[in-house]
C-alpha cells in the first residue's frame, strides 16, 4: 500500500467544518507516511504517543503538542517506527489573504512557509479547540468555528497580537445594530461574517471592537445570551426542555445544559424547579 493510500484511509471518516477550514484526525500505521499535494494549508498537531521516524537523513521523535505547518502545493514523506495519530488543520489560502486583507497588510503576509517539529501553544489550542468541536458535532455552530478560523489566521500572519483597530470599540449604533441582530437571530446559526457585515466592519475587526465594547468575545456573548433566554423560558413557560434548548439557538439539550452550568452554575432542571 502506498503513503496515498494510508491517508486516504486515515481521513475516511473526517468531517468538515465551515469557514475555510477542515479538521481531520489522522491515524496512520508504522511504516511510510506521506501527503499529497493539496490547494489547503495544512497544520499538522501530533497528538498521540512519542513517535520515532526518520526523514532523508534526519532521525526524530514526535511527542504530543510537535507543530508542522505544510503549505497549500507542498508535499512531503517520512518514515515512522510506530503507529502515530495527529489532527490536521486544513485552511483554504483565501481564508490567510482575507484576513491578511482585513489588518491592512501586503498579500505576501498571508504566504506560510515550511515548518517542522516546533512547538506554539496558541495553535495546539486552536487545534484542539477545533477537533474537540468536530468529535461534538460542531454544536456551536458556524459562529464559533469563524472566531477560532480567525484567530488562527490572525496568529499564523502576525506571530502576535496587532491590533489595528480603533482603540474605543464600536459606536453605539454599531453596537445596537449588532445587538439587535443577535436577538433577532438567536435560534439561528449566526456567522461572524454576517455579523461584521451589518456595522461595515472585517470579521477580524469585530472580534477585536466588540470585545472592546463588551467585554466578552463574539461568541461568548451569544452563548450568554442564549442561556438567558432558555433560562426566562424555562421559567415562565412549561415548553420541555429539549424544545428549549431549540428555540434559544442550542443545537440540543445536552449542549444547553453544559453552556447553563457554565454560565449560571445550575442545570436547566434547577432553574425550572427555582421557578
Amino acid at each position: 500500500m502506498s503513503y496515498t493510500d494510508l491517508a486516504m484511509t486515515a481521513d475516511s471518516f473526517v468531517m468538515p467544518p465551515p469557514s475555510g477550514l477542515r479538521v481531520d484526525m489522522r491515524q496512520t500505521p508504522a511504516g511510510v507516511v506521506g501527503y499529497e499535494a493539496l490547494p489547503d494549508h495544512r497544520i499538522k498537531l501530533h497528538a498521540g504517543a512519542p513517535v520515532p521516524g526518520a526523514c532523508r537523513l534526519h532521525k526524530f521523535l514526535y511527542t504530543r503538542g510537535d507543530l508542522d505547518i505544510l503549505p497549500a502545493g507542498a508535499t512531503d514523506v517520512w518514515h515512522e517506527e510506530a503507529p502515530s495519530t495527529s489532527i490536521v488543520v486544513r485552511m483554504a489560502p483565501s481564508l490567510l489573504q482575507r484576513t491578511a486583507d482585513e489588518m491592512g497588510l501586503p498579500a505576501e503576509r498571508a504566504q506560510l512557509g515550511e515548518r517542522h517539529q516546533f512547538r506554539d501553544a496558541q495553535i495546539e489550542h486552536i487545534a484542539l479547540a477545533l477537533d474537540a468541536e468536530r468529535r461534538a458535532g460542531f454544536p456551536n455552530g458556524t459562529l464559533y468555528t469563524d472566531s477560532l478560523g480567525t484567530a488562527l489566521a490572525v496568529h499564523l500572519i502576525a506571530g502576535q497580537k496587532i491590533e489595528t483597530a480603533s482603540v474605543q470599540g464600536l459606536s453605539r449604533l454599531q453596537l445596537r445594530r449588532v445587538t439587535e441582530y443577535i436577538e433577532a437571530n438567536l435560534d439561528g446559526d449566526l456567522s461572524l461574517s454576517a455579523l461584521a457585515d451589518i456595522v461595515g466592519l472585517s470579521a477580524s475587526h469585530l472580534k477585536t471592537q466588540f470585545k472592546r465594547s463588551t467585554g466578552l468575545p463574539v461568541h461568548e456573548y451569544v452563548v450568554h445570551r442564549r442561556v438567558d433566554r432558555a433560562r426566562g423560558l424555562l421559567l415562565r413557560s412549561a415548553m420541555p426542555a429539549s424544545l428549549v434548548a431549540l428555540e434559544s439557538g442550542f443545537s440540543h439539550q445536552s449542549h444547553m445544559a453544559r453552556c447553563m452550568r457554565r454560565v449560571l452554575g445550575v442545570t436547566p432542571g434547577e432553574v425550572r424547579r427555582a421557578g
